[in-house]
């Protein structure tokens, strides 16, 4: 029976180190970025790994009152890209340590 117990405290204890890990990563995450764009460049977003939207460029040739809605969806299609970038990033630090074995709610 003690020897048991001996084993669960040792999950245990790995359990702990695994959330410590993850827990270092997820700080590390809020201060990497990657970059999505669309229209060639014209629209340029930054998105951390905490997926939070930190920049916004737009090109002035990009910035005319009579094409509004493709401006619109240049900045959809590059905000989107730059979402995707950054939850590829999260999974691949994550995966890091999980092994690549897929936890609910670790990642986004």
């Amino acid at each position: 029976m003690a020897k048991g117990i001996g084993g669960m405290g040792n999950l245990l204890k790995q359990a702990q180190e695994m959330q410590a890990r993850i827990s270092k990563i997820q700080e590390e995450l809020g201060q990497k970025t990657v970059e999505g764009s669309a229209g060639g460049g014209m629209v340029q977003v930054t998105v951390n790994g905490h997926l939070n939207l930190t920049a916004v460029k737009i090109e002035p040739a990009a910035i005319n009152g009579e094409e509004k809605d493709m401006l619109e969806d240049l900045i959809l299609a590059a905000v989107n890209d730059g979402m995707r970038k950054a939850r590829d990033m999260v999974s691949a630090e994550m995966s890091k340590i999980t092994g690549g074995f897929k936890i609910p709610g670790l990642m986004p």
